[in-house]
């Protein structure tokens, strides 16, 4: 079983051509996460990486998912890992495609929102606006792709209409703010991995302007057997080598998961 976990600011639709590759030997579960894709939640949630993660472990709860691997992507990252701290049994393996986990992986293009961790004020707060429009949401889906003509427009102008609905953007500035949360965790994360030694594949778009190459190489440090790939792709390396990383999953699962 592969529990799919999405990133920012994108929905289950990112793995489209993903788990169709995967299906015939696992089940394959992508929830939308939150505040995320065609999600509904109740007046007063608290959008939190912890409360998201709250989330996602009753969601498995209500599926009886007990045993599963994870695929961490991006805002994925973070909550699977705090699944995987909450309940490390449950855990079997973790593909992680850009799904970063150390200081050394976090590009210099996270100094705007660095400075809104370190002054939450309404300035700072409205600077981050940019990362929720049309052309931005575009640019994170093409750059570093090797031939961005060849990326589907469909995500990038789904994820800007529903960014576009009321009242997503303060989910997504809250959730912005609350990712310095994330980088405080990942001290217990490297923990996690020295301690439980999990099965960790990195398929890595090497050209992500955001996560670097060196968040991939990092894994290596806590899990010397870790299996690295860097691949000549953007931050949403799906769109453009989805069968590429599937190979690589079915290599690495089958020889994990026996």
């Amino acid at each position: 079983m592969v529990l799919l976990l999405h990133g920012f600011p994108s929905s289950s639709h990112q793995f489209r051509s993903l788990m169709p590759r995967l299906a015939d030997r696992y089940r394959v579960i992508a929830p939308d996460l939150p505040g995320f894709g065609f999600t509904e939640v109740s007046d007063g949630f608290a959008f939190s990486f912890d409360r998201i993660a709250e989330t996602i472990g009753a969601f498995c709860d209500a599926l009886c998912l007990t045993r599963y691997a994870l695929y961490l992507f991006d805002y994925g990252a973070p909550v699977g890992f705090r699944l995987a701290l909450e309940r490390p049994d449950a855990i079997s393996a973790i593909v992680s495609q850009n799904g970063n986990a150390y200081e050394e992986g976090m590009s210099d293009g996270w100094a705007p929102t660095r400075a809104y961790w370190a002054d939450p004020s309404p300035a700072n707060r409205d600077a981050m606006r940019s990362m929720l429009t049309l052309e931005t949401t575009q640019w994170q889906y093409t750059h570093g792709a090797p031939d961005p003509a060849k990326v589907a427009p469909e995500g990038y102008w789904l994820d800007s209409a529903l960014l576009a609905r009321a009242g997503q953007d303060a989910i997504q500035l809250d959730l912005i703010a609350d990712y310095a949360s994330n980088v405080a965790l990942y001290p217990r994360i490297h923990a996690y991995l020295r301690d439980r030694q999990p099965p960790l594949l990195a398929v890595w778009g090497a050209n992500d302007p955001f996560f670097l190459p060196a968040g991939a190489k990092a894994y290596l440090r806590d899990l010397p057997e870790a299996e690295v790939h860097l691949l000549d792709a953007g931050h949403f390396a799906l769109e453009t080598h989805a069968a590429e990383i599937a190979d690589h999953m079915r290599d690495f699962l089958q020889r994990q998961l026996r």
